[in-house]
Protein backbone atom coordinates (compact mmCIF):
# COMPACT_ATOMS: atom_id res chain seq x y z
CA UNK A 1 0.00 0.00 0.00
CA UNK A 2 1.49 3.35 -1.01
CA UNK A 3 1.40 6.42 1.22
CA UNK A 4 -1.36 7.95 -0.92
CA UNK A 5 -3.63 4.94 -0.44
CA UNK A 6 -3.32 5.19 3.35
CA UNK A 7 -4.87 8.65 3.23
CA UNK A 8 -7.82 7.63 1.04
CA UNK A 9 -9.89 6.12 3.83
CA UNK A 10 -13.65 5.96 3.47
CA UNK A 11 -15.68 7.06 6.48
CA UNK A 12 -19.35 6.25 7.03
CA UNK A 13 -21.65 9.27 6.81
CA UNK A 14 -24.30 9.88 9.44
CA UNK A 15 -27.03 12.46 9.72
CA UNK A 16 -26.19 15.75 11.32
CA UNK A 17 -29.44 15.63 13.27
CA UNK A 18 -29.65 16.23 16.99
CA UNK A 19 -29.36 13.44 19.50
CA UNK A 20 -32.54 11.69 20.65
CA UNK A 21 -31.82 12.61 24.29
CA UNK A 22 -29.53 14.80 26.37
CA UNK A 23 -28.39 14.37 30.00
CA UNK A 24 -29.69 16.53 32.85
CA UNK A 25 -28.99 16.33 36.56
CA UNK A 26 -31.93 14.74 38.36
CA UNK A 27 -32.28 17.66 40.78
CA UNK A 28 -32.67 20.06 37.81
CA UNK A 29 -35.72 18.25 36.40
CA UNK A 30 -39.07 20.00 36.87
CA UNK A 31 -42.74 19.08 36.97
CA UNK A 32 -44.19 19.52 33.48
CA UNK A 33 -40.79 18.77 31.90
CA UNK A 34 -39.75 15.61 30.09
CA UNK A 35 -37.60 12.64 31.12
CA UNK A 36 -36.77 9.15 29.83
CA UNK A 37 -37.99 6.34 32.12
CA UNK A 38 -37.55 2.69 31.07
CA UNK A 39 -36.45 3.88 27.58
CA UNK A 40 -39.74 5.75 27.06
CA UNK A 41 -40.18 9.54 26.65
CA UNK A 42 -42.37 10.80 29.50
CA UNK A 43 -43.82 14.03 30.88
CA UNK A 44 -43.22 14.56 34.61
CA UNK A 45 -46.50 14.92 36.52
CA UNK A 46 -45.14 14.75 40.07
CA UNK A 47 -41.78 14.68 41.79
CA UNK A 48 -40.57 14.70 45.36
CA UNK A 49 -37.14 14.80 46.94
CA UNK A 50 -36.35 12.76 50.04
CA UNK A 51 -33.34 13.08 52.28
CA UNK A 52 -31.71 9.78 53.18
CA UNK A 53 -29.47 8.71 56.04
CA UNK A 54 -26.27 10.18 57.41
CA UNK A 55 -24.09 9.28 54.40
CA UNK A 56 -26.71 8.75 51.70
CA UNK A 57 -27.71 10.89 48.74
CA UNK A 58 -30.95 12.79 48.48
CA UNK A 59 -33.25 10.82 46.20
CA UNK A 60 -35.73 12.18 43.67
CA UNK A 61 -38.95 10.21 43.17
CA UNK A 62 -40.40 10.87 39.69
CA UNK A 63 -43.92 10.06 38.52
CA UNK A 64 -44.36 10.55 34.78
CA UNK A 65 -46.78 9.72 31.95
CA UNK A 66 -45.53 8.20 28.67
CA UNK A 67 -46.22 10.88 26.04
CA UNK A 68 -47.25 8.30 23.42
CA UNK A 69 -49.07 5.55 25.35
CA UNK A 70 -50.35 7.50 28.38
CA UNK A 71 -48.98 4.86 30.79
CA UNK A 72 -47.84 5.98 34.24
CA UNK A 73 -44.18 5.25 35.01
CA UNK A 74 -42.14 5.86 38.17
CA UNK A 75 -38.42 6.09 38.89
CA UNK A 76 -36.18 6.94 41.84
CA UNK A 77 -32.79 8.52 41.14
CA UNK A 78 -30.11 10.09 43.34
CA UNK A 79 -30.40 13.87 42.93
CA UNK A 80 -26.76 14.22 41.85
CA UNK A 81 -27.02 11.65 39.03
CA UNK A 82 -27.88 12.45 35.41
CA UNK A 83 -31.03 11.26 33.67
CA UNK A 84 -31.80 11.36 29.96
CA UNK A 85 -34.24 14.01 28.73
CA UNK A 86 -35.84 13.39 25.32
CA UNK A 87 -35.71 16.03 22.59
CA UNK A 88 -39.44 16.58 22.08
CA UNK A 89 -40.62 18.47 19.00
CA UNK A 90 -44.18 19.68 18.33
CA UNK A 91 -45.10 20.62 14.77
CA UNK A 92 -48.38 21.75 13.21
CA UNK A 93 -49.33 20.36 9.81
CA UNK A 94 -52.21 21.02 7.42
CA UNK A 95 -54.29 17.86 6.84
CA UNK A 96 -54.41 17.16 3.09
CA UNK A 97 -55.91 13.65 2.97
CA UNK A 98 -56.51 10.47 4.96
CA UNK A 99 -55.36 7.33 3.14
CA UNK A 100 -55.36 3.71 4.43
CA UNK A 101 -55.29 4.80 8.08
CA UNK A 102 -52.46 7.30 7.58
CA UNK A 103 -52.63 11.10 7.72
CA UNK A 104 -51.36 12.90 4.62
CA UNK A 105 -49.96 16.16 6.00
CA UNK A 106 -48.23 19.28 4.69
CA UNK A 107 -46.03 21.70 6.63
CA UNK A 108 -45.78 25.49 6.16
CA UNK A 109 -43.02 25.07 3.54
CA UNK A 110 -45.16 22.76 1.38
CA UNK A 111 -43.30 19.56 2.31
CA UNK A 112 -45.56 16.52 2.55
CA UNK A 113 -45.56 13.94 5.32
CA UNK A 114 -47.56 10.72 5.12
CA UNK A 115 -46.08 8.35 7.71
CA UNK A 116 -48.22 9.28 10.75
CA UNK A 117 -51.07 6.91 11.59
CA UNK A 118 -54.56 8.13 12.38
CA UNK A 119 -54.85 7.76 16.19
CA UNK A 120 -56.94 4.77 17.37
CA UNK A 121 -58.66 6.99 19.94
CA UNK A 122 -61.59 9.43 19.84
CA UNK A 123 -59.09 12.00 18.53
CA UNK A 124 -58.67 9.95 15.35
CA UNK A 125 -62.45 9.75 14.84
CA UNK A 126 -62.79 13.52 15.37
CA UNK A 127 -60.03 14.24 12.83
CA UNK A 128 -61.66 11.90 10.26
CA UNK A 129 -65.12 13.41 10.83
CA UNK A 130 -63.80 16.96 10.49
CA UNK A 131 -61.98 16.04 7.27
CA UNK A 132 -65.11 14.38 5.80
CA UNK A 133 -67.10 17.54 6.58
CA UNK A 134 -64.64 19.47 4.38
CA UNK A 135 -63.12 21.56 7.18
CA UNK A 136 -59.51 22.79 6.95
CA UNK A 137 -57.76 21.05 9.83
CA UNK A 138 -54.37 21.64 11.46
CA UNK A 139 -52.97 18.54 13.20
CA UNK A 140 -50.30 18.82 15.92
CA UNK A 141 -47.68 16.06 15.74
CA UNK A 142 -45.37 15.33 18.65
CA UNK A 143 -42.06 13.61 17.90
CA UNK A 144 -39.52 12.16 20.34
CA UNK A 145 -36.97 9.35 20.24
CA UNK A 146 -37.89 8.20 16.73
CA UNK A 147 -41.66 8.04 17.37
CA UNK A 148 -44.37 10.38 16.10
CA UNK A 149 -48.02 10.72 16.98
CA UNK A 150 -50.91 13.11 16.40
CA UNK A 151 -51.85 14.62 19.77
CA UNK A 152 -54.40 17.31 18.87
CA UNK A 153 -56.11 19.15 16.05
CA UNK A 154 -57.88 22.43 15.43
CA UNK A 155 -59.68 24.14 12.57
CA UNK A 156 -57.34 26.23 10.44
CA UNK A 157 -57.95 29.97 10.71
CA UNK A 158 -60.06 31.38 7.86
CA UNK A 159 -58.04 32.82 5.01
CA UNK A 160 -54.97 30.74 5.86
Amino acid sequence: MSDDEKHNEAFEQTGAGASLTYPMQCSALRKGGHVVIKSRPCKIVDMSTSKTGKHGHAKVHLIAIDIFTGKKLEDICPSTHNMDVPNVKRTEYQLVNIDDGFLNLMDNDGNSKDDVKVPDSDLGKEIENGFEEGRDILVTIIAAMGEEQAISYKDAPKGA
